[in-house]
């Protein structure tokens, strides 16, 4: 059974060298607002997949010469980028389902029209 990206297992100096950097590094990110590892009972770090990537993601942010607060703006705008396109998502669908009602319920109200030439034989009037 693998555990969820989210799931908190790694000691502070195990997530540093994953994401290579230094453990005081990840204090400072966190003192900075830019992660929020879990903690233990006792207060310990925990450190999980995703915590993971974000600190990759900031080592990325960082050696493109972006400081500690560039890197915050950048995030939350990536943040916010995600969450607008989930909402658009979810839109597009209920506009499509919506659509494809209103054309299920213009087919029941159709009527085949049958269509015929008739010769009129009756006489004429003049």
């Amino acid at each position: 059974m693998s555990r969820s990206p989210n799931h908190a297992v790694y000691v502070i100096s195990v997530a540093a060298e994953l994401a290579g950097v230094h453990p005081q590094t990840l204090r400072i990110y966190e003192r900075k607002g830019l992660l929020e590892p879990a903690r233990t009972a006792g207060g310990s770090r925990r450190y999980s997949d995703e915590n993971i990537a974000l600190l990759r993601r900031i080592q990325e942010l960082t050696n493109e010469g972006l400081n500690l607060a560039g890197v915050q703006r950048v995030l939350e705008l990536e943040a916010e980028n995600r969450r607008l396109r989930e909402q658009i998502e979810v839109i597009t669908n209920r506009a499509r389902e919506q659509v494809a009602e209103v054309e299920r319920a213009n087919r029941y109200d159709l009527v085949p029209v049958r269509q015929a030439v008739v010769l009129y034989e009756g006489k004429r009037r003049r």
